[in-house]
């Protein structure tokens, strides 16, 4: 029998990807998702990209009723959890939205899951936590600090999750620290939608590159770095997605029969990895590589560093590829080209009307 995985936030770039991966690798998926910052069309084209209709229910993860109700209906594995609001800037300014969302939310689902006795979840986590890092390349044993509400939602649940595993040792709590995902899905049909103007660096270049921004704003050049602009570890959103596969394969392995023929289970408890590719890119460098694979100038001004930037960001994956047998398989040029497809495909996005 396959094993059944819950999807929050499934509808989303990064949980859209992943459900790709999970249904390629064998795992049977339910999303749940409550579209404040997805579309319904991305399911739609999911279903059709795998051949089979996903299992789609809408809702809020703060909504417990509901979630009791999911997993009474359903025998999960486990749980991928991506749910959670992830602009930097409107959490600065709606910080208690954030909390609200990204704390309360993952608590409810954690108190739904230990009441069904499920206790296996890889967490989208992501790189914020290290703050401005004290050394590069960044491994799992940095310094975490954050410096906007939106890292420290992400920092707030890692805590819990480390303080849910020492409480009780049945847990088995993966966190899966993101770099910078960027790509999309080869085939064109699903990608990056952001809401209104993009807060992320290569939606905001293809939207430049396909005529619907005018310019690019790139915040400061003066960096100690290769050519002034920020230098951050990009990764494709499917070798991402790869990532949560391996992690659940990881999880499915801790339990193996022992002598007697009984399982027997190894407790993972709290799990930090990253995953990136180990390399860092500037902005500039990334602007030259996306103009030359989609044929179109970029054009772009300087403007003032914004508070919070750091120089330079880049990842140690050694963990990823040790513990999962997990590494970044693709390039620059691979996250440019499948970027210019979709956007291409989709100057609205999923806005098809």
């Amino acid at each position: 029998m396959k094993n059944k995985i819950l999807v929050t936030g499934g509808a989303g770039y990064i949980g859209s990807h992943t459900c790709i991966a999970l249904h390629e690798a064998g795992y049977d998926i339910v999303v749940y998702d409550n579209l404040s910052n997805s579309s319904r069309e991305a399911i739609d084209r999911l279903s059709i990209l795998i051949g089979q209709t996903v299992e789609f229910i809408e809702g809020d993860i703060r909504d417990s009723e509901l979630l009791r109700e999911v997993f009474a209906s359903h025998k999960f594995f486990g749980v991928i959890h991506f749910a959670g609001l992830k602009a930097v800037g409107e959490s600065v300014a709606k910080p208690l939205l954030y909390y609200n969302n990204n704390v309360s939310g993952t608590i409810t689902l954690l108190e739904v899951m230990a009441e069904y006795n499920i206790k296996n979840i890889v967490f989208s986590s992501s790189a914020t936590v290290y703050g401005d890092p004290e050394s590069l390349p960044i491994d799992e044993s940095s310094k975490r600090s954050c410096t906007n509400p939106y890292g420290q939602s992400k920092l707030t649940v890692e805590h819990i999750l480390e303080d849910l595993a020492v409480s009780d040792d049945s847990w088995n709590l993966i966190a899966l620290r993101y770099f910078n995902p960027v790509g999309a899905h080869p085939s064109g049909q699903i990608g990056e939608d952001p809401n209104d103007i993009p807060n992320n660096l290569m939606p905001y270049i293809s939207q430049v590159a396909v005529g619907k921004l005018d310019k690019l704003s790139i915040f400061g050049n003066d960096y100690p770095t290769v050519d002034g602009t920020g230098v951050r570890d990009f990764i494709h959103v499917t070798d991402l997605a790869q990532g949560h596969v391996s992690a659940l394969n990881y999880l499915n392995k801790q339990t193996r029969p022992n002598e007697g023929g009984t399982a027997k289970k190894n407790s993972v408890g709290f799990l930090p990895i990253n995953l990136g590719t180990g390399k860092g890119t500037s902005v500039l460098e990334l602007v030259s590589a996306f103009s030359d694979i989609s044929g179109q100038s970029i054009p772009y001004q300087f403007a003032e560093r914004r508070a919070g930037d750091i120089a330079s960001c880049y990842a140690s994956a050694d963990k990823a590829k040790t513990l999962l047998g997990w590494q970044a398989e693709l390039s620059i040029a691979d996250m440019c080209r499948n970027t210019w497809r979709w956007q291409s495909m989709n100057p609205n996005g999923y806005n098809v009307s």
